[in-house]
């Protein structure tokens, strides 16, 4: 890997474990609700002004539908559910549980879409729900139904991103596939469309006590245009460059600049449980994600 792919890397990890810092200053103010529909449509706008400056083709090869379903899966409902833990819980915990997302694509993987599963995932799925558990009874948060209901909106959102990967391959990329620059921008559009009744919903039923000031809407300009719109671009970028499983490694240290935000900008206490809960979680992501001997083969006879 070359010194820039890795710089991109690191920047791409710093930017994603920003966004639960982000959220965890808008979301007490505004509501749930709106962060995560402000994020989404903002994000949106962001990406529709990158196509218009790459000059990208507007060729959706009839997929737009599928796009749109999936930006639900994969942007709308997440949002929703990390913005609610946002209202309980450190930024260091959500970037944490949010590490878990290849461990539930393993296990989503092999109920419903017939992937095998390997000695070292099943060892790295139960390594990786232990360290939830570990990290949830010492860490500094006490444990009460405040915090399980936030991990648990962590956990939801962990399920989506593992379903969206899948779906993703199922109903993007067959045929030829699709721009994934088209692919992100749909997505969040999808994702603004089911967000829109929750806004306006969570308005009726609790309006917020007030707007904010610009320490909140600078936050939700840098979750809608930073960390989502340029965030993708990136993301995709790194995967042209890379490849898939190297871009991936980012959920390795999304965490620690989750951690990392909270305390210096939030004065979110830091404690050994992120150390030692973290540092099974990143085991676990390790024997998820690392080659097989079979595709090391495989590789080796290229």
């Amino acid at each position: 890997m070359r010194i820039t792919d890795l710089l991109r890397l690191l920047l791409l990890a710093a930017i994603w474990g920003a966004s639960f810092l982000l959220m965890r200053i808008v979301a007490p103010v505004l509501g749930s609700m709106p962060t995560a529909f402000f994020r989404a449509s903002l994000g949106a706008l962001g990406l529709l002004a990158i196509l218009l400056i790459l000059r990208v083709r507007w060729d959706f090869r009839g997929k737009l539908k599928q796009c749109l379903v999936l930006g639900v899966i994969n942007a709308g409902l997440p949002s929703a559910m990390y913005c609610l833990a946002a209202l309980v819980l450190p930024a260091g915990y959500s970037s944490i549980f949010n590490a878990l997302t290849p461990l539930m694509g393993v296990l989503i993987g092999a109920m419903f879409f017939s992937e095998a599963l390997t000695p070292s995932k099943t060892t790295g799925v139960a390594l990786g729900l232990f360290g939830v558990w570990l990290l949830t009874q010492t860490g500094p948060v006490a444990v009460d139904m405040y915090l399980l209901l936030g991990a648990g909106a962590c956990l939801i959102a962990t399920i989506c991103y593992g379903f969206a990967g899948f779906l993703t391959r199922k109903w993007i990329g067959q045929q030829g596939g699709l721009d994934n620059r088209l692919t992100a921008f749909s997505s969040l559009c999808g994702a603004s469309l089911f967000l829109l009744p929750l806004f306006f919903g969570s308005l009726a039923v609790q309006p917020p006590a007030s707007w904010g000031g610009l320490q909140e809407w600078l936050s939700l300009a840098g979750l809608g245009f930073v960390c989502t719109a340029f965030a993708y671009v990136l993301y995709f970028r790194l995967i042209t460059d890379i490849g898939p499983i190297k871009a991936s490694t980012t959920t390795f240290l999304i965490p620690v600049f989750g951690v990392f935000w909270g305390w210096l900008l939030l004065d979110e206490p830091l404690s050994w449980a992120y150390l030692y809960g973290g540092a099974v979680i990143a085991l676990a992501l390790w024997l998820v994600v690392r080659p097989t001997e079979t595709v090391q083969l495989n590789n080796a006879a290229r």
